[in-house]
């Protein structure tokens, strides 16, 4: 019997799931099947170039590539990390003057696009660019150092990207319970013992979170690499796809790609060790005391206000300025109206549908971990990885062959935004989880509520900061996206990010700059009425 007893635990570890409800498990499984489309299409389509593939694959320039990739992920995800931790806790924790509204402004520089924002960085910064134009009459300066290349990209790719560890790093610290952090205060901990030793370990399953959605972005971003010169996997991958009819190796370059992005939530993994990240106590967590930040007040505001002109300002004055000058030339600049109802009305269902679809991946993975449920949640983060154009394609060839009624409809094209925009859902819901104590669904339902009662009454409301923050990351983030639009949207289905797109491509740069303003207003409103609803 004590041979049993130690065999035991050993099993458990090896079940593919814990006592999961069926509630649970099948949508799930059904998430994780869409999910298995785009590696099983870029799968066959790279066996499909036999050994020539593998060969090209070992080359020494591709090694270089994966080289330069990993080295600008690393760097970028630590600069996010690095800005978004104190904003995170300055906009949730402290007296920061205007306190809610730095919290909206420091986080929409997620809105921008990165191919929006690498070409104000040329505009703006480059060799010949608009500072350089401005200093050369009183300084006499001829020629700025290049932007191009690793420090333009690594410096772009940072201010579009630290929102996501932001968002996921703020709904954590509205989850943990004072008592904690007063207790410490209690025995003799001063403020910054006190957060170093007591709020730093809650937080990281959420900055794991959001620098693993970081590194994410980084692999699978082309319009701040290609237009800043900086060639990464993913800029390969479009060449091959752009200039070439064999896509084979194109699918096999997007591989490679899923094994870096295989590696990093392996990583990801690894960091979360097994500790437990909620409280035990049973009483209703109470918003945590106001810190006073004293002489400290108004460098913090200084910091928000770089932060915010760097992401945010320097876009969005570029871009008025080109829609001033395409005024003063007389050209007509239509703000495509229809264009921009198209983009909240099928962000907004990307949103929801992500949301829906996160919930039990993630409730999967907290509540009944096995092997099944932590391939399901690492699946649900390799597509963010992948190229749009890579992943809209896998669903071209599906709808085509095997799903005729989903072919040039909403829905495929809502399943590829899903499929694109799990992670951002799925890492801030799961955040979220951890730190709920799950012995409260447990007490719900011993005093008769349904699993499904439990979770209507308990767990989800519980779980509304992370719901609203993946929720902001979806939304947000369909805005922008382009390839997988251009491909995936029915017929005369045009978002802003297809007219940023078309106009753009036509060198007509004033004409793209009021589409791409619209679409920075449209997507921060939703994310300022989302925000603001959070509990000081």
């Amino acid at each position: 019997m004590a041979g049993a007893g130690r065999i035991r635990p050993a099993f458990d570890k090896l079940r593919l799931v814990g006592n999961a409800p069926p509630g649970i498990l099948v949508p799930a499984l059904i998430v994780g099947a869409a999910l298995l489309l785009p590696p099983v299409y870029l799968l066959v389509r790279s066996l499909g170039g036999g050994g020539e593939l593998w060969d090209l694959l070992f080359r020494a320039k591709v090694a270089a590539i994966l080289g330069r990739t990993m080295l600008l992920v690393v760097a970028v995800t630590a600069g996010s990390v690095a800005l978004a931790l104190p904003l995170a806790w300055l906009t949730a924790r402290t007296d920061l003057p205007l306190r809610r509204m730095w919290a909206v402004l420091v986080s929409l520089p997620l809105v921008i696009p990165s191919y929006v924002a690498g070409f104000v960085v040329v505009v703006a910064l480059g060799p010949r660019g608009m500072l350089q134009g401005a200093l050369e009459g009183p300084f006499g300066v001829e020629r700025l150092p290049s932007i191009y290349g690793f420090a333009g990209a690594m410096l772009t790719l940072t201010f579009l990207s630290y929102p996501y560890v932001l968002l996921t790093v703020r709904a954590a610290l509205q989850r943990i319970d004072p008592a904690l952090e007063e207790s410490a205060r209690g025995l003799g901990l001063g403020p910054a013992a006190t957060f170093f030793r007591v709020v730093a370990p809650l937080l990281r399953p959420a900055l794991g979170a959001g620098a693993l959605l970081v590194g994410l972005y980084t692999l699978s971003d082309f319009g701040a690499v290609s237009l800043l010169r900086y060639e990464t996997f993913t800029w390969a991958i479009f060449s091959q796809y752009e200039s070439s009819l064999d896509r084979t190796l194109g699918a096999g370059l997007s591989l490679a790609l899923v094994a870096l992005a295989l590696a990093w939530v392996a990583l990801e993994f690894v960091s979360r060790g097994r500790s437990r990240y909620y409280s035990t106590s049973s009483g209703t967590t109470r918003p945590a005391q106001t810190v006073r930040l004293g002489k400290w007040r108004w460098p913090s505001v200084a910091l928000c206000a770089s932060v915010t002109g760097l992401g945010l300002g320097l876009p969005v004055g570029i871009l008025v300025y080109w829609v001033v000058r395409g005024v003063a030339a007389g050209e007509s600049l239509d703000p495509l109206w229809e264009a921009a109802r198209n983009s909240l009305y099928i962000s907004a269902l990307a949103a929801l549908a992500a949301i829906l679809a996160a919930l039990p991946v993630g409730l999967l993975s907290v509540r009944h971990p096995g092997l099944l449920s932590g391939m399901l949640e690492r699946l649900g983060y390799i597509s963010f990885a992948l190229p749009g154009i890579a992943i809209a394609l896998a669903l071209v060839f599906f709808g085509a062959n095997y799903a005729g009624f989903l072919y040039q409809t909403i829905g495929l094209l809502l399943l590829g935004y899903v499929a694109l925009f799990l992670s951002p859902a799925l890492g801030a819901v799961r955040a979220t989880l951890l730190q709920m104590n799950p012995r409260v669904e447990e007490a719900a339902r011993g005093l008769g509520r349904s699993p499904l009662g439990a979770f209507a009454s308990v767990t989800l409301p519980a779980a509304r900061p992370g719901i609203i923050a993946g929720a902001s990351l979806v939304f947000l983030l369909t805005m922008k996206e382009l390839p997988a639009t251009l491909i995936l949207s029915p017929t005369g289905f045009t978002t802003l990010a297809t007219s940023v797109w078309s106009f753009t491509s036509e060198a007509f740069f004033a004409r793209a700059a009021m589409p791409s303003l619209l679409l920075i207003f449209l997507s921060g409103v939703p994310l300022a009425l989302l925000m603001l609803q959070e509990r000081r």
